[in-house]
């Protein structure tokens, strides 16, 4: 077993060969860049919910969830790969590989997981036409300890036979081996491509196409003044789920493609690609959805009163809110969607 394992890192540091020295720097430089502005993001972020007391409202239990499983890459993952960037190989051994691995997949999961339930909340208080229970802290804490339980039950496996961790790509990371052809690990890539990435997709393209459906429902009872909402949620749905593909679903590609397709066909260069792009998500997730918002900066400096919630509409007094009542989960604030990311944030602040 010993020898097994330095040969896969021995094999693993042949392969740095195939990524130049240049390379190499350029993936540090990006893998730096991100673990900065990724963890002092998303630290920010756990210092407001931690200076106002205010935020603390269910559906924001979900929120702090996707931060804290944002810095805990940055903290877990992000300084490892940065090093063995640096030096041009893996630099903690075969079990410090398999953590690696283990831990990026179980944040990765958790994150991925909360969107799906952040969307599809946000769907079902718009289907029921009621106003979202802001007191249920039992269902947001389900939501919350359920995603971690969700992720444990995928990234556990490996350590149990069902394929392993081990280096990928240039040596320079670590994550569930891709390239063995065994079918328990063949059949572990396909359920971990469905279960944790897929099908999460899928229920954010039902649930924010169902409020989209249901915004047009306004618009055709007041066409005027419901038709500049409607093009600001179709803006956020379209915006939400192309991000959500441009930092994730590259690496699911990249995964099947080691899997099934023949070997050598992915380079060190294209899988260093999509796991940057992936790891991008903890910077781009607070910079777009809180750290951009004026309100947001000018609250957490005391300047500020006032409610906020992201992907909604100003109020507008030519629309009667009366009408769609479950559309008040869109009322009373400025909508940020310029640019967006994978997550589907929904932050509500409140400035006492």
């Amino acid at each position: 077993m010993f020898q097994s394992q330095v040969t896969i890192l021995h094999h693993s540091q042949e392969d740095t060969l195939d990524l130049s020295r240049q390379g190499h720097t350029v993936v540090a430089v990006c893998l730096g860049l991100i673990l900065v502005l990724g963890f002092f993001n998303n630290l920010l972020v756990l210092l407001i919910f931690a200076k106002f007391r205010s935020l603390w409202t269910p559906i924001n239990l979900v929120l702090l969830n996707i931060s804290v499983s944002d810095i805990l890459v940055c903290i877990c993952g992000t300084p490892f790969s940065f090093a063995a960037s640096l030096q041009g190989r893996w630099l903690i051994g075969h079990h410090g590989c398999k953590w690696y691995g283990f831990a990026n997949s179980l944040f990765g999961i958790v994150s991925l997981v909360s969107l799906s339930n952040l969307s599809y909340e946000r769907y079902a208080t718009v289907q029921r036409s009621i106003q979202a229970d802001v007191s249920d802290f039992r269902k947001a804490w389900l939501c919350v300890w359920g995603s971690w339980l969700y992720s444990l039950l995928w990234t556990l496996p490996p350590f149990m036979g069902w394929s392993s961790y081990g280096p990928e790509g240039a040596g320079t990371s670590c994550s569930v081996q891709w390239t063995q052809r065994s079918p328990a690990s063949v059949s572990y890539v396909v359920c971990l491509f469905i279960f944790c990435l897929l099908l999460p997709l899928m229920i954010m393209v039902y649930s924010y196409g169902g409020i989209l459906v249901s915004i047009r429902g306004v618009a055709k009872i007041n066409l005027l003044s419901a038709q500049r909402r409607e093009q600001h949620i179709l803006l956020m749905v379209l915006s939400m789920v192309s991000c959500y593909l441009l930092c994730w679903m590259p690496y699911g590609v990249m995964a099947l493609a080691a899997t099934f397709g023949r070997s050598g066909l992915v380079t060190p260069v294209a899988s260093v690609v999509p796991a940057v792009l992936a790891k991008s998500s903890t910077v781009i997730n607070p910079v777009i959805y809180v750290l951009f918002n004026n309100q947001v900066r000018g609250g957490a400096k005391g300047r500020t009163r006032g409610t906020m919630v992201l992907f909604t509409c100003p109020r507008n007094n030519t629309f009667d809110w009366d009408l769609f009542p479950c559309l008040g989960v869109f009322e009373g604030t400025t909508f940020i969607s310029a640019i967006a990311c994978s997550t589907a944030i929904t932050l509500v602040v409140s400035i006492q």
